[in-house]
């Protein structure tokens, strides 16, 4: 070991399993033609593997400790580029664009994850797909169904934007130290065409976190403003329904038909 430890600041569960770390690189399926785009490589477990494969590589570590024993590894290979900065501020647009896009690898600690994956969505014309640990239970959030119980604002939103794919799972022992919780694979790939488009997606937005702050209500009581401006017979969904029991295509249609801008 190189005598660093992990700072509950930054979060930092470093990944040790040799065994997760090949699925994971199986599960990226990496070509040579890939621009990498790793956040918080850590000590560059899955670094090493991946940048025999790609193209290039860039780091974004925020851990000013970390920089010298990725140096030291990876200073001397011409793909690698360092950056010592927070990924919740970072410009990807520096490192890809629409004709180059990038694919971002990533332990995210539970703090930043869903922070950064909404910032990362503000760029998704230059990102062909994303592989993130995460707690599972967040995973669960990012894939869940209508009617799932884990279904909400969080996961309406990703998949409006992306298709969400739980890869596997992985269990506290993989990491050092050891987490709390399970952890998850998951893959997120933007839509090159949404599926479905909300005419105001600011308004969208507002109406599906409306739709879950009483998830146990019904949306004729949770929504009771925005429906009132609608003759119930005219309206495109069951209001007697819980917000959980609709789909993504569902609050679309509806926020279209609140609002015409």
């Amino acid at each position: 070991m190189n005598g660093h430890k992990a700072r509950k600041r930054f979060g930092q569960n470093f990944l040790v399993d040799q065994g997760i770390i090949n699925h994971i690189i199986r599960s990226l399926k990496l070509n040579d033609r890939d621009r990498i785009v790793e956040i918080g490589p850590g000590q560059g477990a899955l670094t090493v593997d991946i940048i025999n494969t790609c193209t290039s590589l860039s780091a974004i570590e925020l851990d000013r400790d970390l920089i010298p024993i990725l140096l030291a590894q990876f200073a001397n290979n011409n793909k690698f580029t360092l950056y010592n900065e927070d990924a919740l501020k970072f410009d990807y647009l520096r490192l890809g664009s629409s004709e180059n896009p990038i694919r971002i690898i990533g332990n995210l600690p539970y703090n930043i994850s869903t922070p950064l994956m909404f910032h990362l969505l503000e760029h998704r014309e230059i990102i062909q797909d994303m592989h993130f640990m995460l707690q599972k239970e967040v995973v669960q959030r990012l894939a869940a169904q209508p009617g799932d119980k884990h279904y909400g604002r969080l996961g309406i939103m990703m998949q409006y934007y992306c298709k969400v794919d739980h890869l596997f799972d992985v269990g506290p022992g993989c990491f050092r130290p050891q987490p709390k919780v399970d952890s998850a694979i998951v893959r997120l790939t933007p839509w090159k065409e949404l599926p479905y488009t909300a005419n105001n997606k600011a308004h969208f937005e507002q109406l599906v976190n409306r739709a879950f702050q009483q998830r146990r209500k019904t949306l004729r009581n949770t929504l009771k403003e925005e429906l009132a401006q609608i003759p119930e017979d005219k309206l495109a969904i069951d209001t007697s329904l819980r917000a959980e029991k609709l789909s993504i295509n569902d609050f679309v249609t509806l926020s279209n038909q609140i609002c015409h801008d």
